[in-house]
């Protein structure tokens, strides 16, 4: 396995990001190996700091940065030799399983969108987040930030990927599907919402269990939550405020802890043709360290493979 990670990507990189690689090390085994895509000097002068003298890191030089400031596609043409272009370049060539960053955000979607593609007959793909659960468990919601205008078939596929992706990862069949809402019933929430209803319940191949409110988002109701990229990426950070808040407070326990972003490591672009990890802006060296976890995972579950495989089978 060859893990593609973007060196200069984030707010503390590229030392967070370099530190954070060294920290996983151990949990991989000798053939899985880390291309640390960015500047050749930089990097080994760092790793010479560390006085890593192994060989699972494999330099790949990459002498642009896209900073987080930046136009996504402008700076996707302009800058070609940039760590996440370099990357997506690894990515599509086959040289990398999977790549991973915490930079430009929008440069990952568009990168995603325009080198590995979308996969045929998905509409748009999603952004997934982890959400914790009060019984120790946690939800995928989707989308958390791709697509802030959504239309109802968009969502119902959304619904299908991240059955497939939550399926996938944790060997869980037949998980169950809710629809963030303002209500139960059926007739309630938005124009989106009703119409989306309309088509969960009527699709067979998804265990669509009706309408989630607020109040459930932690509840252990749904494995998966489906919404639009709006509401989901508010909620998705109304949730990560609450261990700072209560960390801020003195305050913890195990449910608290689970709400830190950097549990999980990064969020998966689920519905292309690759496997592609965005991790958060402020990602420290622990947070690298589980979005190389989550990379592994992500390629040893072959989900990009098994949505192909169903999309192409409807």
């Amino acid at each position: 396995m060859k893990i593609a990670v973007d060196v200069m990507g984030g707010d503390f990189a590229p030392k967070a990001v370099l530190e954070g690689i060294l920290l996983a090390l151990p949990s991989l085994s000798n053939n899985e190996i880390i291309l640390a895509v960015g500047p050749r000097d930089i990097i080994q002068s760092i790793l010479d700091e560390h006085q890593y003298v192994g060989t699972q890191i494999q330099i790949i030089h990459a002498d642009q940065v896209i900073e987080m400031g930046e136009h996504p596609t402008r700076a996707l043409s302009q800058k070609p030799n940039s760590s996440i272009g370099i990357g997506f370049g690894l990515l599509k060539e086959g040289k990398a399983d999977v790549f991973a960053s915490a930079g430009n955000t929008g440069a990952m979607m568009v990168g995603s969108l325009f080198s590995v593609k979308t996969i045929e007959g998905i509409q748009r793909p999603a952004i997934a987040g982890y959400v914790p659960q009060t019984n120790g468990q946690y939800a995928v919601m989707l989308d958390i930030g791709a697509n802030a205008d959504c239309k109802p078939e968009m969502l119902e596929q959304f619904a299908l990927l991240g059955s497939v992706y939550f399926e996938a990862t944790t060997g869980i069949k037949s998980p169950r599907v809710g629809l963030i809402n303002i209500g139960e019933e059926e007739q309630k929430g938005s124009i989106l919402a009703q119409a989306t209803h309309a088509l969960l319940k009527a699709n067979n191949s998804i265990n669509f269990i009706g309408n989630i409110e607020g109040k459930d988002f932690f509840k252990g109701k749904a494995d998966v939550i489906v919404t639009d990229g709006f509401t989901g990426n508010i909620m998705l950070k109304m949730g990560e405020s609450i261990y700072n808040i209560m960390k801020d407070q003195g305050m913890t326990n195990e449910f608290v802890e689970n709400t830190n972003y950097e549990k999980y490591g990064g969020s998966p672009i689920i519905g292309i043709n690759g496997n592609v990890i965005i991790a958060h802006g402020a990602s420290s060296p622990v947070a690298i360290k589980n979005m190389i976890g989550l990379c592994k995972s992500v390629v040893e579950s072959k989900v990009c493979e098994k949505i192909k495989g169903i999309i192409e089978n409807k």
